[in-house]
């Protein structure tokens, strides 16, 4: 049984990468404005979260995000999470631009064991984020509960970016 489990687990995590991994160019990268899979080292994640023959939720931020004419700022990434029957999950993600940090949207997460992409936008004026290097922490947030939900986190991830 085990063995079975480990060869199903291989699989989808090969189904999972390698289309990632042929995407781009040697880093990873599409060319597109909006490159996605910056999560990618040399064609493989970063931090597969294969534990003990069992998959685990992982969150990852792209290394680029968007500031538009209007001031929408747009930040980009993917997820994997595993079960949302003790209630709704989100990914919610913060900005970090000098001292000023701002929240930026949130997602909905579908869990289903596979990686999706995650997209936040808020418009951020007074002052408004300006091109150049910032951070964001995004975070991977399960509110369950009966009465008030309370957060529970499934994952964080901390990333320097470039905001274009």
């Amino acid at each position: 049984m085990r063995v079975r489990l480990v060869l199903a687990a291989s699989a989808l995590l090969t189904a999972a990468v390698a289309p990632l991994a042929h995407a781009g160019g040697a880093d990873g990268h599409h060319t597109a404005d909006r490159p996605t899979g910056s999560h990618l080292r040399d064609g493989h994640l970063r931090d597969s979260h294969f534990t003990d023959g069992h998959f685990t939720d992982s969150l990852f931020v792209d290394a680029y995000g968007t500031v538009a004419d209007d001031s929408t700022v747009t930040l980009s990434g993917t997820y994997r999470c595993l079960d949302d029957s003790a209630g709704p999950v989100f990914v919610s993600s913060t900005l970090v631009q000098g001292d000023r940090s701002t929240g930026i949207g949130g997602t909905r997460a579908v869990c289903d064991g596979h990686l999706h992409t995650w997209t936040n936008s808020s418009v951020v004026k007074d002052p408004a984020y300006r091109p150049g290097a910032a951070r964001v922490e995004a975070t991977l947030m399960q509110l369950s509960g009966t009465g008030l939900p309370l957060p529970r986190f499934l994952a964080t991830e901390k990333a320097d970016v470039e905001l274009r």
